[in-house]
């Protein structure tokens, strides 16, 4: 069999440069991203709802938060977005709040029609790279976080789960209390009172 050297060379060099870009990629992103467990803090995030009013994750402290980060695209976001509705109807009087985060390159008037024929009764955010990062990167669509009364993560469900599984979960982010209310400016960066 004939092999031609420079051809080889040329593959060698592609596969170094790969491994060298990925490698350096995979130390970047790890260094930027916070390894978030259960009881670590949600990074607290500014977004733009369908609407044109800026949300914080914060405006919801007190509350139970199933923070969804999905896409126009994703087959098993739209699987899944019905059972939310679903929950927001059960669970909202209770304290549940769940919140979307549109990750596509999708238009916002894409997404607020998408939003609309799915029937969709909670915010729906229009998502950035940099908020994604602070949640590790969101690696797969759909991915939850279940975010306790205190604003703290109680669960991460990765991909596409049953109803029954999520709302197991939801379950155990309303069973919570809220922080008091000096932990809470503390948590979110604030100061607290001067006495």
């Amino acid at each position: 069999m004939n092999r031609n050297p420079l051809a080889l060379v040329v593959v060698a060099l592609v596969v170094t440069l790969g491994i060298y870009v990925g490698y350096h990629k995979a130390r970047r992103t790890a260094s930027l991203t916070p390894h978030l467990t259960q009881s670590t803090p949600a990074p607290d995030f500014s977004l733009q709802s369908l609407d044109g009013k800026t949300m914080r994750l914060s405006d919801f402290r007190g509350k139970a938060v199933l923070l969804n980060f999905w896409a126009t695209w994703c087959g098993p976001c739209k699987i899944e977005m019905p059972w939310f509705v679903d929950l927001q109807k059960e669970y909202g009087s209770q304290g549940l709040q769940i919140v979307g985060v549109a990750m596509d390159d999708a238009s916002k008037e894409d997404i607020a029609k998408f939003a609309r024929d799915m029937g969709v009764n909670y915010p729906i955010l229009i998502g950035k790279e940099a908020v994604g990062d602070e949640y590790g990167g969101v690696p797969a669509l759909p991915e939850s976080f279940l975010i306790a009364r205190d604003g703290k993560i109680v669960d991460k469900i990765i991909g596409l789960r049953g109803k029954a599984e999520i709302e197991d979960a939801v379950k155990k982010a309303l069973d919570t209390r809220p922080a008091p209310a000096a932990s809470t400016a503390q948590n979110l960066g604030g100061t607290q009172p001067q006495k």
